[in-house]
């Protein structure tokens, strides 16, 4: 059973740094591709960022791009996303999800998910 534990939400102010944690167990990542969503109040889940466990390429939403990196450490079967510059938009709660073979945008391309961290931007 493959499990996802997210950890590192909370609340920072506009301006700041936050980082995200995804413990992945259960399999093989071997061919996975790992993304972090995220979810704001009324409305739809969105994608923030996905890494391929392979070779490392990323893939970023434009609103976080220059301002949030995801990485992966193999070893630990964990991947981050570091979060700087965060502006209130950014609250939401952030869920890291896992799929195999190839990289998808959408929510529905993933097959497990996390339970999901809070991160809150305060003005």
């Amino acid at each position: 059973q493959v499990q996802l534990v997210e950890s590192g939400g909370g609340l920072e102010q506009a301006g700041g740094s936050l980082r995200l944690s995804c413990a992945a167990s259960g399999r093989t990542f071997r061919d996975s591709t790992m993304g972090w969503f995220r979810q704001a109040p009324g409305k739809e889940r969105e994608f923030v960022a996905a890494i391929t466990w392979n070779i490392g390429s990323t893939y970023y939403a434009d609103s976080v791009k220059g301002r949030f990196t995801i990485s992966r450490d193999d070893a630990k079967n964990t991947v981050y996303l570091q979060m700087n510059s965060l502006k209130p938009e950014d609250t939401a709660v952030y869920y890291c999800a896992v799929r195999w073979f190839g990289v998808s945008y959408l929510p529905t391309g993933y097959k497990y998910w996390g339970q999901g961290t809070q991160v809150t931007v305060s003005s």
